[in-house]
């Protein structure tokens, strides 16, 4: 605190390490902005002066989108715990059929905010999956939890892995017969995993094999009545599929890239720059409902919520077993999975790195969806907002890392760093 006396001694102008308040004010303030400067004061002042409105959002009233998936959670949690009344948000979470109509919905401003696929919105902002328009990734929500799922006509076949897929398909080379396999969304997390794991066993996913797209709750259904042999889904989709004994798990999208980026809270970046002191406040709410969901005693009561049919409405028990890591494939091998669908992880999980977002990008241009190299970096430093998810993490007490990028092993065996995208993107042996 700055006493009156030494107020008088510097004739009004305050001075402490040689920076005058007026000074710190007309710089430094103006610099950090308000929510910066909230950090330094204590946690009682804070929460006095958010009361009174001096950091408060500026739009309370939000809709946001989310689709029937295990990974809604978070956002889900957030209204379910009255974690966005906590912040000064009222918030209808808005239940959508497809990710089409979530991009569409968040383009044209009906969805505030969503749950969203990593890999739509850098498909969005590069105008590559719809309408261009330029979009803000605020948060992971979650790492790992995905799977491809095959049906039981291929394991008939003798189908039970990559490696016997990439057998069969051989097989029936100059044959009429056509493997169709689905994803959710063209640019989405689901089409890059399934692209990616077809090729590490040499199967191109555009010329071996057929390709549609098809939304989450609708996959179970068309592998029923035989619309195709394969598909690459979040939870619980593929656990329904064997609950209903139409399919089975070849691999889980850990065994692919353990700790993947999957979905985001994502919005445009327009909303975040008119609206930043909102945009913090859903970080924060959101955030906090990812530390609760991660604490495994509070798991089976998340998946009695979001069974409900206001929600993912499914099974309760085909949402809960690999929600707590127990896996079963279908095929008789169970086991408990470490790298199961996480949502905190002491924070590695929600931190936007900039290496995740490149890397989708790297994919599209691995693809064709992308004709030539974007400028890698600067693309995902726009898209990722970094500089808001850390005031927010502040805010909530969740530790942040001290790099934006970070270093993982795919399936192939391929360290992806995010050095040097351009060379990592063109050096597939299988790309378009």
């Amino acid at each position: 605190m700055i006493d009156d006396n030494e107020s008088k001694k510097n004739n009004g102008v305050i001075k402490k390490d040689g920076i005058s308040r007026r000074d710190f004010l007309k710089t430094g303030g103006m610099a950090l902005g308000g929510f910066a400067l909230m950090n330094m004061v204590s946690p009682g002042i804070r929460a006095g002066a958010w009361a009174a409105g001096s950091d408060a959002p500026e739009k309370k009233s939000l809709k946001i989108g989310f689709i029937p998936l295990t990974d809604c959670a978070s956002v889900v949690m957030a209204e379910e715990l009255g974690l966005y009344k906590k912040y000064g948000l009222e918030v209808t979470v808005s239940k959508e059929a497809s990710w089409a109509g979530v991009r569409d919905k968040m383009v044209n401003g009906e969805l505030d905010a969503a749950h969203v696929l990593y890999g739509l919105m850098y498909g969005v902002q590069m105008g590559i999956g719809g309408q261009q328009k330029d979009m803000a990734v605020l948060m992971c929500l979650n790492n790992n939890g995905q799977a491809i799922t095959l049906s039981n006509q291929s394991k008939a076949k003798g189908v039970v892995d990559g490696a016997s897929l990439k057998k069969l398909i051989d097989k029936i080379e100059g044959e009429k017969r056509e493997y169709t396999f689905a994803q959710t969304f063209p640019t989405g997390t689901h089409a890059m995993w399934l692209y990616y794991w077809l090729a590490s066993y040499g199967i191109h996913p555009l010329t071996d094999v057929k390709t549609i797209t098809v939304p989450p709750p609708q996959m179970v259904a068309n592998m029923r009545i035989g619309n195709m042999d394969g598909y690459c889904v979040g939870e619980p989709w593929n656990a329904r599929a064997i609950y209903d004994k139409v399919g089975f798990t070849a691999a889980t999208t850990q065994d692919i890239w353990k700790d993947h980026p999957e979905k985001v809270l994502g919005t445009t970046l327009e909303f975040t720059q008119k609206y930043p002191n909102t945009t913090r406040a859903m970080l924060m709410a959101v955030l906090e409902a990812s530390k609760y969901i991660d604490t495994l005693a509070n798991r089976p009561g998340v998946a009695k919520t979001i069974s409900s049919k206001s929600y993912v409405n499914a099974p309760e028990e085909v949402i809960e077993g690999r929600f707590l890591g127990d896996y079963d494939n279908g095929m008789g091998r169970k086991w408990k999975d470490p790298d199961y669908m996480k949502f905190y992880n002491d924070g590695a999980v929600n931190f936007p790195y900039l290496s995740d977002g490149m890397w989708f990008l790297t994919q599209h241009k691995r693809w064709k969806l992308l004709k030539d190299d974007p400028d890698y970096l600067a693309v995902a430093k726009k898209v990722n907002q970094i500089d808001l998810y850390k005031e927010a993490a502040a805010q909530v007490k969740v530790p942040v890392p001290k790099d934006v990028m970070r270093v993982s092993k795919l399936i192939d065996g391929v360290v992806w760093d995010g050095k040097d995208p351009k060379k990592y993107a063109n050096s597939f042996k299988i790309k378009v």
